[in-house]
Parts: structure tokens; sequence; C-alpha cells
């Protein structure tokens, strides 16, 4: 890292520190302490693929990255930034591991926010240890609690980001995917609204592949029928979660342990029969039948629902403005303008939106 990134990520920790209440002050020193040393740990690309001690699949790996990240800034005619110039090798399989939380009695996930990032329905933990610890203090308190593992990590285009050793479990296209979101979040990042981000990101970049390997006819055919099979799968398990939030709040005893025995009741009789039914219906494969691999509780499912809910409208979107994807871009960059222009008495997620409705379309 060189000194004026140092410096920069050295004032955005005080800062925080400064500006934040105590007892999150220990978590931001440790999260700036595990930045830091991903920087800090990161090696020039030029010296690992010259280095005869790294593995040639690194190095093909750090040299598709680099063709992933140029074909990426070239599309969206963006001056091309210094992320992923560096390397940093882990020491661990997942750079950092995810906790959400949500109360016994509802599917709501808890929010924490800081100065200058906004507020985010998860914490992340460059250190397991730390987060199953997050988990128990969490847990003594009441609540439900859901951890995993990530592969893949940005600062949101607050510093130029290395490439993660974590990346190189992904074969060719999931890594471009993976590329095209981390770096779809460099140009375009809505404050407070993660949600919406990663929903943006996953469609942007999911597209951008298509494009980037051209693939025929056929095979976007193929891919699609996957998609919408998968959307509707995920849609029935939104479906399913309104319906546990409706039995939630019929609970006539109150207490946990009855929350939890409504918990266990809705997925057995309810939840995984549904979900089985609908996937052997649409020849969707076991592998693929994700849900029914899941542990599922309150956390789980509000961690899903902060992925998925908004995905729809996105689609809706585009297709009423009937836009290809990089007009579609542009317009999302002017409805951002538009929207700092106005006194913001809303979400920009719902200042997008409004306008699917409106007269039939935008």
């Amino acid at each position: 890292m060189d000194d004026l990134k140092r410096k920069k990520l050295v004032v955005i920790i005080c800062l925080c520190v400064h500006l934040t209440s105590c007892s999150k002050v220990q978590y931001i020193v440790e999260q700036g302490i595990g930045q830091a040393s991903l920087f800090v740990n990161a090696k020039e690309n030029n010296k690992l693929i010259k280095d005869p001690l790294i593995p040639k699949k690194i190095k093909e790996k750090i040299k598709k990255i680099q063709i992933y990240k140029a074909y990426f800034y070239q599309y969206f005619d963006k001056k091309e930034e210094d992320h992923y110039k560096k390397t940093t090798l882990l020491n661990r399989d997942a750079v950092t591991y995810l906790v959400t939380a949500s109360p016994y009695d509802k599917v709501f996930p808890k929010k924490q926010c800081f100065p200058f990032v906004g507020c985010f329905p998860y914490l992340g933990f460059f250190s397991e240890e730390s987060a199953k610890n997050y988990q128990k203090v969490l847990e003594k308190e009441n609540w439900v609690t859901w951890k995993r593992p990530v592969y893949a990590y940005s600062t949101l285009g607050n510093l130029n980001d290395p490439i993660l050793s974590s990346f190189f479990r992904y074969n060719d296209e999931n890594l471009a995917e993976l590329i095209f979101h981390e770096l779809f979040h460099t140009i375009f990042f809505v404050k407070n609204e993660v949600q919406l981000n990663e929903n943006l990101a996953n469609f942007f970049s999911s597209r951008l592949l298509s494009l980037y390997f051209k693939w025929d006819k056929e095979k976007r055919e193929k891919r699609n029928r996957y998609f919408n099979n998968l959307k509707k799968l995920e849609k029935l398990v939104v479906d399913l979660v309104k319906e546990l939030k409706k039995i939630y709040k019929n609970v006539g005893r109150k207490g946990a342990d009855s929350y939890k025995e409504s918990l266990n009741e809705f997925l057995n009789g309810r939840f995984f029969p549904q979900v089985k039914a609908f996937c052997l219906r649409n020849k969707i494969s076991k592998k693929n039948c994700y849900p029914l691999k899941k542990k599922w509780n309150n956390a789980s499912f509000a961690a899903f629902l902060t992925y998925e809910e908004e995905a729809l409208n996105i689609e809706k979107l585009q297709k009423k403005l009937n836009l290809n994807l990089i007009e579609f871009f542009r317009y999302l960059e002017q409805k951002g303008k538009e929207y700092e222009d106005s006194k913001k008495k809303q979400t920009f997620s719902s200042f997008l939106f409004s306008s699917i409705d409106e007269n039939n379309g935008p």
C-alpha cells in the first residue's frame, strides 16, 4: 500500500473510532487491523507472476482477473482504477465471516451503523473466532444468529482493493462474474442501501458475463432457463418467509421457546416439503436445490431477504424502459444525480422504482 492510501485508511479508522460509541470501538479497531493486513501483505501482480515459487494456477488466475478488469472499465467507459493491481495470499479459505442477527420473534436483521459508510444488516469479521464470539454475545441477549464465510470482499471504491487468494476457488465464468460484481460497486454505490447495491451488482455482472464470453443463443437460453427456475425458487422462499411472519404474529405464548417451536413446525411441515416438491417439479437437481441444504432460522431468512426481495424490481424497470445494459446504467447514473438534487424524503430505491407502476410504466 502506498503512503497516501495508508494514511487514508488510518484517518478513516481514527475518525470512526472518534465518532462511534464505545461498544463499537473494539470492533472498528479490529476490523481496521484486518483490513490493513490485506493491503500490507499484498504483493505486486507482476512480481508474483515472475516468482518461480508461485503455482502456475495462481498466476493464470491473476492474469485473467486483470483481463476481466480491463474489459469491465472499457465496457462502462470508466477510467480504469488501481483495483486488483496487487494480490494478497491469505492463510485461510474465506476472507471474512458475516454474522446476521434477528429477534427470536421476527424475521428482521439487526442493523449496525458506522460513520461515513452507513448502516449494514450484518457485521463482518476477518477472524472466524471473533465472529463466533460476537454470536455468543448476541445469543446471550436473546438474538438469533447466523454466520457464513465470504470469499470476496471490497472497500466499495474507498481504497484500491487487492486480489484475494479466496477468489481462486472459482472457475473462469464465476470468477469473471465475481470481478464484475465487485467492480460495479466502485462505479455505482448508494449509501445505506445494501440490498439495492447487491442486487444491482448481481444484475449487471450476470449480464456482462454473457457479453464477455460471447455466449451463443443456445447457451444464453440454457442459462436463462436455469436462472428463471432459480428466481422462481427464490420467490417461493420469499413467499414462505411471509407465511412464517404471519405465524409469528399469531404465537399465543410468549418466550423464545414458543417461537422456536413454531419455526421448527414451519420448517418441517411447510418449508422443506414445499421446496422439495418445487425442485422435483422443475427438475432442479439436489445439488442446486440449495434451500434444502441450508440451515434456516430467523437470521438466515433475514439475510436471504436482504439480497433477494428487490431483484425483480430491477428487471421490471429495465424491461419497461427497453434499454440495453449500458443504456440502463446511464439511466441509473442520471437518476442518481436527480436523487442527489432532490430533498431525499425517501430512499433512493423508492425513488428509483416509484415509476414502475406509474401510468403503466416510467
